[in-house]
């Protein structure tokens, strides 16, 4: 070959014609780019050489042309010369062969033969990478060649050719990969895809994608090769390409047709494993052979061995058959044997696999056809009825090596009824890796390239559904610099998804195990005879929240063995631990593919182990649209408002994690969701801010935050992810966000805000509407739309929250001015209120009470409203209460004179003249408001008026104080109207907020003398904002005394008293024991005191007695420690005064015993009662101590009265009764007084006394003058009138 550049031999350079010529004669694959360079003078010295070196190529390639030779038995042999014309005379060629007629193999070499290969490659294509290995294999041999030489393989993993191959099998798959990086195919030309009756995605896609390319490569040649299946589509597809059709090497099968029969039972499953069991029977009886039977999956294999093992024939072995299966247990299907088989093979035998030896075939006519759903977007696995060709293809399997019987359990009709052919892949899956296949290489709209058969738009919107949440393109449908990226990559457009992100998130690493163990078969065997051992083993590498995690963990575990162990002792490794050494071969060679595009992209593994949280955000990116949430005890809501389940080999299947993220939703009996990892939901949706709907509801302003907020609910694909999240409603919606601020911030002041106009308005608006809530009316400031109107009107349009509009006002001078109102601006009409009959502030004993006004009839809060701290809660007289405010006075007057009996308020008409008269000097003196108002009306009309008349229920809401208890900080505790009802309510609060409260520098604890200041009479201290009232008291601790502050000044003398005991008998420890052995005839008198307690208990009780009656009965309480020395000088009576309680305690136990005989042979039960709940009282738990001497020392005369009544009660029987009764109800109010008031009441608890000596032994005498009548006015004198 001379060389134009040679300097020794020069000749002239070749004219642009000769060039041209020249070209021609190059390979196929440098024509274009040689035909655009000729076009550049510059180029052409270098051009030269280039179409030197594609004509040297073409030679070689010629010169390695090898023999053809055809085997005579394969029918299509016969064809050869026919074949050879139609290739050369006709671009596409469609050629139908039966199974075995030759046509896989010998269709390259007819190619060959036919002129082609020589300025391109001969392209075989075959569905499966098996196929294509042992096909380049068979080539090879037959052509007496070396593979991956003139002829060679493609697989996903694997190439074995080079630029001097002739004929170069692959797998469909790698030949749609090429159109990448060779659009027009062109190191090609020819094309043969084998078994297009499979009608693949990819096979689809290649049709339409050549039919696009042909006319552009009219030196192409494509020959479609396919069963007798449906030839005529292909046939009009190509423009109705001639068709050659070979007959097959197959043997006559006799179809048999066994319909199930109907019965009672409703399991299908059930029916179909009874026929099969009865043809097995049927079949042992027939000339020896296998038999191979079609089931739907891997659950009916295992049930359906199980029964043939318990009921079936002895004489049968029995093999599964399904792509899970380890390779070992698929390799045992074709090893020799000699006993007969029964393999139960899923539809993986239908095509892609010859079982030797099968003679029968049986076919329930079902399998699980992959389909793809448009509601739920998930690919599901249905048992479906099989087509006619399916049928066909399996009942084919039993004709191969001798005439053979198909059993179809279903009927002759029910196999005419079904659909001719299998419904091509291209409709019934997604078709997203297309469309972003047609998008890189610029093949227009998808609804006008030229499949085979056209997709519906439903799957052509699905497919950019997936890729617009893949983010491969945009909203307009165009692709995306993300989606380019994701086209280069040879997986599933998830997994490249998933990648991209790993890269961005620093979990690479991790990314490329996980994305290569997803791509390929799981390499996790579980051998059909023990699942559970295998089980066991893979749970060794479970994560406890990701299945993800789980390859990981498999994949560096077998990465340390592979690099210490020996190739034999790694098999061994992975039969222990059930993996498939191939598809963990299989694994590393997908792990290697991807990180070599990885490091292509400019991707970078990091060293450091990335988090859970990288992992799992990375592969939440590809799998959005497979997002969980647990629903219930086992179900989960998925996207679209897919109900799912968590498959049961999962790891979190016992866990059930709230939210979770699988690689795959499966539909078979359910919707299983399979490896599966646990997810926040936080996560969701920053990686799926182009999918989630946000909705929002209720806005309000908030004044926290000085803005206006929104609820937002954040959903993906139906999966709430965020709810009632709260955001700014300005970035939602500013129009309606802006009216909102101005409405709730401005015009009602919920603004908190410093600003100094604000804060003008307010307190304008403020002093008007208390002004309009004293007078309750509603007609002096203006209307809110005049407020709104006048903001709206200076407000820029931007402006809707607290910060917008501090940099308005701070902007400038002119701008806060514009802001501020005047009061004229905010009254309707001048109004002015005394503040004599509306006082802002109640005073109550020593605290002044703030009063607030509200006018809103209805709500709980209309009226006048008091705060009363919760410790000053029991110090306030109920009844100035009722007298609320002078203004609101002649309102409430005039509606308890309305709400008087019909019969009572005629006497006072005209109401409203009454209201005036009585108003005249009406002040509260201490009575309620009810008493004072019936006194003023008996003194104005001489009609009198029982208090209780008035029904004070029926007034409106706001003409009785709303009284709010409010602790320490001013907090609301409680509310109402009824102050009886709130002290009952929050006594126990009161009592325990005095407890608990800071301690004050007076309180002291553990004292036993007097060694603190002075005790004031009472102190303030601030309570809820008021100031309060405190008494100063001294508690008996009993081993110690302390100074507390208490609520009132009742409890506090109370207490004193009984404190001050405590101290004089701590100082005076000598003279209490003296007295307590030397009581006057105590050995005596105690007996008669064993009925009642012990005679300590007597002892210590008239001891304390007679200390109380030397220092503390009526005496002044002492506040001083020269008071107390002063009061402890009185010991020296201490003896005297206990010589006079022994005597009168002597006397008063010894007749109430001796009543106490009499009692018990009384038959009348009605005195006795009385009498013995009289002697309770007189003698209480403590007697003597607790009763004042005074009345002490009446108790003989008191014994002497009960005595004489009983003496002559036979006479006077209803006499007594009445008094009874009559004495009864005077007992009976007084115990149901408050200790309180039973303290005032010590003179007419006495009194009772003195009126039973009245009623019932008149002749000793009262020491007082006692009626019914006096009772009354002493029992009103403390307690009021009766209500």
């Amino acid at each position: 070959m001379i060389f134009y550049s040679d300097p020794i031999y020069r000749m002239p350079r070749p004219s642009y014609k000769e060039l041209e010529d020249q070209i021609g004669e190059c390979m196929l694959a440098d024509r274009f780019r040689m035909r655009r360079e000729i076009k550049k003078k510059k180029e052409r010295g270098k051009l030269e050489g280039a179409i030197e070196r594609s004509r040297q190529l073409v030679a070689q390639r010629l010169g390695k042309m090898p023999q053809i030779s055809y085997p005579e038995a394969l029918p299509v042999s016969r064809c050869a010369p026919e074949l050879i014309k139609a290739i050369q005379e006709n671009q596409v060629v469609i050629v139908a062969g039966e199974t075995g007629s030759g046509k896989t193999t010998q269709l390259p070499k007819i190619c060959l033969e036919a002129g082609r290969g020589v300025f391109g490659l001969i392209g075989h294509t075959q569905p499966r990478r098996v196929a294509a290995r042992t096909i380049a294999h068979r080539l090879a041999e037959e052509l007496s060649v070396s593979v991956g030489d003139e002829v060679g393989f493609q697989v996903r993993f694997q190439d074995l050719s080079k630029p001097s191959t002739l004929i170069k099998v692959m797998t469909d798959g790698v030949l749609l990969a090429e159109t990448q990086n060779d659009r027009f195919l062109e190191r090609y030309d020819t094309i043969i895809i084998d078994e297009a009756h499979e009608r693949s995605l990819n096979i689809d896609f290649l049709l339409g994608y050549l039919k696009q390319i042909l006319p552009k490569r009219p030196d192409l040649r494509l020959v479609i090769t396919s069963a007798t299946i449906d030839v005529d589509r292909f046939s009009r597809h190509f423009n109705n390409a001639p068709v050659f059709e070979v007959s097959g090497r197959t043997f006559p099968v006799d179809v048999q047709y066994r319909p199930l029969e109907d019965t009672l039972s409703d399991d299908q499953d059930d029916l179909t494993t009874r026929a099969i069991i009865n043809t097995l029977a049927e079949i042992d009886s027939m000339p020896n052979g296998d038999v191979l039977i079609f089931l739907p999956g891997e659950r009916e294999i295992r049930e359906t061995a199980r029964e043939i093992k318990r009921k079936g024939s002895a004489g049968f072995e029995v093999l599964p058959l399904y792509s899970r299966l380890s390779i070992n247990e698929q390799n045992r299907v074709f090893e020799e044997h000699k006993k007969r088989r029964i393999i139960l093979a899923t539809n993986v035998a239908e095509t892609s696999l010859t079982v030797p030896g099968v003679k029968y075939v049986i076919d329930p006519g079902v399998a699980r056809i992959s389909r793809y759903s448009f509601r739920s977007k998930v690919q599901q696995l249905p048992i479906e009825a099989v087509s006619q060709a399916s049928a066909n293809q399996r009942k084919g399997r039993c004709g191969r090596v001798s005439e053979g019987v198909c059993f179809r359990l279903y009927s002759e009709d029910d196999f005419f009824a079904r659909q001719e052919f299998t419904e091509p892949e291209i409709l019934r899956t997604n078709l997203a890796s297309v469309i972003l296949q047609m998008l890189q290489l610029r093949l227009g709209e998808i609804d006008r390239f030229p499949f085979l058969e056209q997709p519906n738009s439903k799957q052509i919107n699905d497919g950019f559904a997936l890729l617009f949440e893949l983010g491969a393109v945009d909203k307009a449908r165009r692709i995306s610099r993300l989606g380019k990226q994701l086209a280069r990559f040879p997986v599933d457009l998830r997994f490249a998804r998933m990648l991209v992100a790993a890269d961005q998130m620093g979990s690479l690493a991790e990314m490329l195990i996980i994305t290569s163990a997803l791509t390929i078969q799981d390499p996790r065997e579980r051998p059909f005879d023990h699942q559970q051992a295998a089980d066991e083993v893979h749970k060794q590498n479970w994560d406890e929240r990701s299945d993800f995690l789980a390859f990981v963990s498999l994949w560096r575990d077998f990465e340390l063995k592979r690099q210490s162990l020996g190739q034999g002792q790694l098999r061994k490794y992975c039969k222990q631990n059930f993996l498939s050494y191939m598809r963990m071969r299989e694994w590393r060679e997908m792990h290697r593919q991807l990180l070599l595009i990885c490091k292509e992209q400019g991707f970078r593994e990091r060293k450091k182990e990335a988090d859970y949280g990288s992992v799992h955000r990375a592969l939440l990116t590809g799998l959005l649209g497979h997002i969980a949430v647990k629903a219930g005890d086992h179900d989960y809501q998925g996207a679209r408002n897919r109900k799912q389940f968590i498959f049961p080999g999962s790891s979190q299947f016992a866990r059930k994690p709230k939210w979770i993220l699988s690689s795959e939703l499966v539909e078979t009996s359910r919707l299983f969701a399979r490896t599966v990892a646990e997810i926040e939901s936080r996560w969701i949706e920053p990686l799926a801010g182009h999918l989630v709907v946000r909705t929002h509801h209720d806005p309000v302003f908030d004044a926290e935050h000085g803005l206006v907020m929104i609820r937002e609910e954040v959903t993906l694909y139906g999966v709430v992810i965020v709810a009632d999240r709260k955001v700014d409603f300005g970035s939602v919606d500013l129009g309606n966000a802006r009216e909102l601020f101005i409405e709730k911030a401005l015009v009602q002041g919920a603004l908190r805000s410093r600003l100094k106009f604000f804060q003008n308005n307010r307190r304008l608006i403020r002093d008007i509407e208390q002004i309009e809530s004293k007078a309750r009316k509603r007609d002096i400031l203006v209307e809110s739309r005049a407020l709104f109107d006048f903001y709206e009107h200076v407000l820029p349009k931007e402006v809707c929250s607290e910060l917008d509009l501090r940099n308005f006002v701070n902007d400038s001078p002119k701008n806060a001015k514009a802001m501020e109102l005047t009061r004229d601006e905010l009254m309707r009409r001048e109004a002015e209120l005394s503040e004599t009959l509306y006082p802002n502030r109640l005073d109550v004993g020593g605290a002044s009470l703030p009063l607030n006004y509200k006018f809103e009839p209805g709500n709980r809060d209309d009226g006048v409203s008091v705060d009363v701290p919760l410790v000053l809660l029991g110090q306030i007289p109920r009844a100035q209460f009722d007298w609320i405010v002078p203004g609101l006075l002649e309102e409430k007057c005039l509606a308890l004179i309305r709400s008087l009996p019909k019969s009572v308020r005629k006497n006072f008409v005209p109401a409203p003249d009454y209201v005036s008269r009585v108003l005249e000097n009406f002040d509260y003196e201490g009575k309620p408001l009810v008493e004072a108002l019936a006194d003023r009306l008996f003194r104005l009309s001489g009609t009198r008026v029982d208090p209780a008349d008035f029904r004070e229920s029926n007034l409106d809401r706001h003409l009785a104080l709303n009284i709010r208890v409010v602790d320490d900080r001013g907090k609301l505790v409680a509310s109402g109207r009824d102050f009886d009802q709130l002290v009952e309510q929050l006594e126990d609060k009161v009592s325990r907020r005095l407890k608990d409260r800071q301690q004050h520098p007076l309180e002291i604890e553990g004292l036993t003398d007097w060694v603190f200041d002075e005790l004031p009479q009472s102190i303030q201290i601030r309570e809820g904002g008021v100031a309060v009232t405190m008494y100063p008291a001294l508690c008996d601790d009993l081993d110690s005394v302390s100074v507390r502050l208490v609520e009132t000044e009742w409890k506090a003398l109370s207490l004193s008293a009984a404190g001050l005991l405590r101290l004089v008998m701590f100082q005076l420890k000598d003279q209490r024991k003296y007295l307590g052995k030397n009581i006057p005839g105590f050995d005596r008198f105690s007996l008669y005191f064993a009925t009642r307690g012990s005679r300590a208990e007597l002892a210590e009780n008239i001891v304390k007695a007679a200390f109380s009656i030397t220092f503390v009965e009526s005496m002044s309480p002492v506040s001083s420690r020269l008071g107390f020395d002063e009061r402890l000088l009185k010991k020296t009576e201490l003896f005297g005064h206990l010589e006079r309680i022994a005597k009168v305690v002597a006397q008063s136990l010894q007749q109430a015993l001796a009543i106490e005989d009499q009692l018990k042979t009384m038959s009348l039960r009605i005195t006795a009662d009385d009498v013995s709940r009289q002697l309770d009282n007189l003698i209480p738990p403590g007697f003597p101590f607790g009763i004042p001497f005074d009345w002490l020392r009446q108790y003989p005369r008191y014994f002497r009265g009960i005595t004489l009544r009983l003496e002559k009660l036979g006479g006077n029987i209803e006499n007594d009764s009445a008094g009874v009764q009559a004495v009864g109800q005077w007992w009976s109010r007084y115990e149901q007084a408050d200790e309180e008031s039973r303290e005032k009441l010590e003179k007419f608890r006495w009194m009772l006394e003195e009126y039973r000596i009245s009623l019932f032994a008149q002749s000793i005498g009262t020491t007082m003058p006692v009626s019914e009548k006096r009772l009354t006015k002493q029992w009103e004198s403390v307690m009021g009138k009766r209500r």
